[in-house]
């Protein structure tokens, strides 16, 4: 028979000779605590299945939401649209068009771009600022084209694409 070489215990770390092919402890008393280990890794993973079965649309579409919020802010490093100027601190994703006015534009990236709190929240926008900024930024052109009114209607499918999609770009954009 083939002698199994030495490898390290799953728990505590110490060199151990396993007596069985796959054996992860050293001892009863890791191995017992190796199954818990376990149990809890794969229950967490029913949960997060679970949970998910569970979400709504609007559930989806608020994760979705927040992740595309967080790529427009880490693709704008606190550059505020409206101010023209670096914003210490914490910068929020200000839509020129609004998600409620217009969910179409919810996801498109020419329509949100980084701003402060007190121009995105305190002054509704800040959009007599905002407007000539992002025609100096994206140009005319574009600028009209989100006034081509879009599609909003996505299903929960859609939806995780779109925060998975932001996901990767934001990982992307935070290796660079």
């Amino acid at each position: 028979m083939k002698k199994i070489r030495a490898k390290k215990c799953a728990v505590c770390r110490v060199k151990f000779q396993p007596e069985r092919p796959f054996q992860p402890c050293c001892c009863v008393t890791c191995a017992i605590a190796y199954v818990n280990v376990e149990k809890k890794k794969h229950q967490r993973k029913v949960d997060k299945k679970t949970r998910d079965k569970l979400k709504t649309r609007q559930m989806w579409l608020r994760d979705a939401q927040a992740a595309f919020n967080a790529y427009i802010r880490a693709r704008d490093s606190n550059w505020c649209i409206s101010s023209q100027r670096i914003i210490p601190g914490q910068t929020q994703a200000g839509h020129f068009y609004t998600t409620a006015a217009r969910p179409d534009l919810r996801f498109n990236e020419d329509n949100c771009h980084s701003q402060s709190v007190t121009d995105n929240q305190h002054k509704s926008g800040n959009i007599n600022e905002y407007r000539p900024a992002l025609i100096e930024k994206i140009g005319l052109e574009r600028v009209e084209e989100l006034e081509v009114v879009g599609r909003s209607d996505w299903n929960i499918d859609e939806i995780i694409a779109i925060r998975d999609e932001y996901k990767v770009k934001l990982k992307n954009l935070n290796t660079k």
